[in-house]
């Protein structure tokens, strides 16, 4: 039922990409040529008869890059990011077709605002269909069934995820394994044993068969393969080591051999790094200069109402744990203990001067960091850097720490507009460190700039993206 829903989905998809596509050529000829006096320009029909062109090529490019594949169990911004790598591909298409066509008088500014209106248009109607497509999972309709093969720790987390997420639209309709599931799984129906697999499939048809084994019974997985495949059911593998792997897997091969990479990083990628790099560097410089009214008169407020310097400098672990100086406006009184290097401060800590209580409340302290990232120490968005004495102490109690400082420390992440901040789990910390680093995109990065952005003017005390109380000690620095 579920692969007969997916095909209905894709032919509408397909129409209304179609549809969109030359309702945006028409409108961007209306806006570029409307109440246009001059001379020279084509007619409307030329360009509407460039789409029977146009559009078998953007069908051919939405599914290449599987924009016509089910989004199911991904997020809005990977949707996004596909759309619009297809239609600046389509967008340089049509510039080759004028180019090979030798139509001078095609208007670019024509192009350039098709480009723009299909892009917002198509966003749109994606992201109200997914809308749209969650809410009738959650009202039980357009539902995928799974069928549980084995039953371990893993089978559990798996179940307990997709029947608390009634959006996802999964249904577990049972399981086949020895043991019992726990009690909050306990009306689960147990289908029978593992072996029973060709007996459940012959009288029932789910959608996917999720096979979860214990290392003893991966010797039966060829053979539970080439039963689902004798009935045409998909199957999936859900290994015991699955806690290991990361979100999104990524398979080499090397002579016709798959190797799983367990840690690919997309800011691996030359182009990515340049991207994000351009990014920071023209944030940081921006707002550096639009701000230095601004700054000016917080270093003069620091100054007059405490004794000491106007910023504090404390080092830190940085990209691949070299260690660097990052700066904030100095908001405790001059502490020469070197209890800064080994405690945290609280909330209500003494020590702080009353400005710069204010300060930190509002995360104005930490806008000096916008000089790290010019200088490449950080980066706007990542994870929060953290003391020497504490990276000593948490790589060896928090398991897979030390993969935070595979790329740039940020001055917010993830993990801070998710609430994970001040006195809360390190643990949950570093799974949103992790999940950032490895589904990093430029749109995800714009997503929390935007979510940081809009808390810090709601000023919401849980997900500001001050720094972690662990990172706020008695300040004895020195100016940058």
């Amino acid at each position: 039922m579920i692969k007969s829903n997916q095909r209905i989905l894709n032919m509408c998809l397909i129409l209304l990409d179609g549809a969109i596509c030359a309702c945006s050529m028409a409108a961007a000829y209306w806006l570029r040529f409307l109440g246009y006096q001059g001379t020279g320009y084509l007619a409307l029909t030329v360009y509407l008869q460039m789409l029977v062109i146009i559009l078998p090529f953007y069908a051919l490019l939405y599914r290449g890059l599987g924009l016509h594949d089910s989004f199911r169990y991904r997020g809005f911004l990977t949707e996004a990011s596909k759309l619009i790598q297809a239609n600046i591909l389509g967008l340089v298409f049509v510039q080759m077709l004028a180019f090979l066509a030798k139509e001078v008088n095609l208007s670019r500014r024509v192009l350039f605002l098709f480009f723009v209106l299909n892009t917002l248009a198509g966003g749109a109607m994606r992201y109200l269909l997914r809308r749209l497509l969650r809410r009738m999972r959650a009202d039980g309709r357009n539902q995928k069934h799974f069928l549980i093969v084995g039953w371990n720790e893993m089978a559990e987390e798996f179940c307990t995820k997709l029947i608390a997420n009634k959006a996802l639209g999964c249904y577990v309709d049972g399981y086949l394994g020895n043991r019992e599931p726990c009690q909050k799984l306990s009306f689960l129906p147990r289908e029978g044993r593992i072996q029973d697999l060709e007996k459940y499939l012959a009288c029932h048809t789910p959608d996917e068969v999720v096979l979860c084994l214990d290392y003893e019974q991966y010797p039966q997985l060829q053979h539970l393969l080439e039963i689902c495949e004798k009935y045409g059911v998909k199957s999936s593998l859900l290994p015991l080591y699955a806690q290991y792997l990361p979100s999104r897997i990524h398979i080499e091969e090397i002579e016709g051999i798959p190797l799983m990479d367990l840690r690919h990083i997309p800011l691996d990628g030359a182009m990515n790094r340049v991207l994000k790099r351009a990014t920071d560097i023209a944030i940081s410089l921006t707002a550096l200069v639009a701000l230095s009214p601004f700054l000016l008169v917080v270093a003069l407020l620091v100054k007059l109402t405490s004794p000491g310097p106007v910023f504090y400098s404390q080092e830190r672990v940085g990209l691949n744990r070299r260690p660097f100086l990052m700066y904030k406006f100095r908001s405790m009184r001059v502490d020469d203990s070197g209890r800064d290097k080994t405690a945290w401060s609280t909330k209500t800590d003494d020590r702080r001067t009353p400005i710069g209580a204010f300060l930190r409340k509002l995360s104005i302290d930490e806008l000096p960091q916008l000089y790290n990232v010019l200088r490449g120490d950080m980066s706007i968005v990542g994870p929060r850097p953290e003391l020497p004495f504490f990276v000593e102490r948490f790589k060896e109690e928090v398991p897979m720490y030390m993969l935070k400082h595979l790329v740039r420390p940020g001055i917010t992440g993830w993990a801070q507009v998710q609430g994970w901040r001040g006195d809360t789990s390190i643990t949950q910390r570093i799974k949103c460190d992790l999940y950032y680093i490895e589904n990093w995109s430029f749109l995800f990065d714009i997503k929390i700039i935007l979510m940081t952005a809009f808390c810090m003017f709601n000023h919401s005390e849980r997900l500001l993206p001050q720094g972690e109380e662990g990172e706020d000690e008695a300040e004895g620095g020195t100016k940058p």
